[in-house]
């Protein structure tokens, strides 16, 4: 995602199993913890969305991309090739909310 001061940070997005009943906001900051003990806090990772689901390919792969301007605030086009078009009307209030609420 894009940032002021150091160009670009790095955001994560976690798909949580259907059984979990931790808080979301739990999750986030132990990711946080966990990335910061391990990288250092150079890494500077300081945002997490818990999401349902990403958008993928036929083929597996995620759009990250995409997802990078959704986070950004910036147009984007959805490939012909995505798994299910309709993720993007699930995830972009998702992501928005999460880097306005934590930004």
């Amino acid at each position: 995602m894009k940032d002021a001061l150091k160009g670009q940070v790095p955001v994560g997005f976690v798909i949580l199993n259907s059984d979990s009943v931790v808080d979301h906001s739990v999750i986030e900051k132990e990711l946080v913890n966990m990335v910061r003990e391990s990288l250092g806090p150079v890494a500077s990772f300081k945002k997490v969305a818990v999401v349902k689901a990403l958008p993928k390919t036929r083929s597996g792969k995620t759009l990250r991309g995409t997802m990078s301007k959704i986070a950004n605030g910036e147009e984007y086009n959805i490939t012909p090739t995505i798994e299910d078009p309709t993720i993007f009307e699930y995830l972009e209030p998702v992501i928005r909310d999460a880097f306005a609420r934590k930004g």
